[in-house]
């Protein structure tokens, strides 16, 4: 099969060459195995600095970008013949607008890129899609080309959460749609019915972090148990940055004296699920995928 064949994605998806942002974590390198499984060799632009593993993406074509050359991105892509684009994996620094180097038929980009940079991470996000789209490259969401690493709804796990952790869960899956709205993160920890903390724009590891700390630090002292729950921002671009989890984030949170996690099925990625469940299940971690009301119900 060409890059330019049939990919295992929606009918209603525009047809074309598909291209691939590798940030950082396990998802772009499953998206690409999941293409190239399928006959279909992706346009891989890995960025420097963020994707680690660069042996991930054997098999595409790959180049290697930095943040600082995303100027030089659109007519890369379309040098490459790229139609659709998938955005994967985490990037965790934004460039300073001074550094980057633009392609004469980029510059007048630079007023959107600047304006894109100030938001929030969807606000930027959706910078980047507008941008792209602009240009005649359709963004794809990851969760079209590999659906199988989707969260399904109810107990992933061996232990299931107790009444007590049902209240946490509620009480975090509210505080994160609340941070969502306001496009500052996507996770919160609830321990003893009580929130503790918010996920800023250090992330999921960040928070996780912090609350190792106030536990260490007597904070949060005589309360046991506690969740992570990460939801969908209510104005979330489907197609980019979709909450995720994986088997550091199940180690995290024991090493934080949770003793589980809640995600939105359908709209949150599990990367290695087979070894983030085996890894909850070896410390005793719960993992749900809630119903929309937040509940484990």
């Amino acid at each position: 099969m060409k890059p330019s064949e049939s990919l295992p994605v929606s009918s209603n998806t525009p047809s074309g060459r598909i291209g691939v942002i590798a940030g950082g974590g396990a998802l772009a390198p499953a998206v690409v195995q999941t293409l190239l499984k399928t006959g279909v060799v992706p346009f891989v632009v890995i960025v420097e600095g963020e994707a680690q593993d660069h042996a991930a993406f054997a098999g595409a074509d790959c180049v290697v970008m930095k943040l600082e050359e995303f100027g030089l991105l659109v007519p890369r892509l379309k040098s490459a013949g790229v139609k659709r684009l998938v955005m994967a994996g985490s990037i965790m620094r934004r460039p300073r607008l001074r550094s980057i180097r633009w392609a004469v038929s980029t510059l007048k980009l630079i007023p959107r890129v600047a304006a894109a940079i100030t938001r929030g991470d969807d606000g930027l996000l959706r910078g980047v899609v507008e941008i792209m789209e602009s240009n005649g490259i359709t963004v794809v969401g990851s969760h079209e080309i590999v659906p199988d690493m989707l969260a399904p709804v109810g107990v992933m796990t061996v232990a299931r959460p107790t009444a007590q952790d049902e209240c946490d869960l509620m009480a975090a899956s509210d505080a994160a749609i609340a941070i969502g709205e306001l496009d500052i993160g996507q996770g919160a920890i609830s321990v003893g019915g009580r929130v503790i903390a918010l996920e800023g724009i250090e992330g999921t590891d960040g928070l996780l972090e912090r609350t190792v700390d106030l536990r260490s630090h007597g904070r949060i002292v005589g309360k046991m148990r506690g969740v992570l729950v990460k939801r969908c921002k209510p104005q979330q671009e489907l197609r980019t940055d979709l909450p995720a989890i994986g088997p550091e984030t199940v180690t995290q949170a024991h090493a934080a004296g949770l003793v589980g996690i809640g995600v939105d099925p359908g709209r949150s990625f599990i990367l290695d699920f087979e070894e983030t469940i085996a890894r909850a299940d070896q410390l005793g971690i719960f993992i749900i995928g809630l119903p929309s009301d937040g509940g484990a119900k």
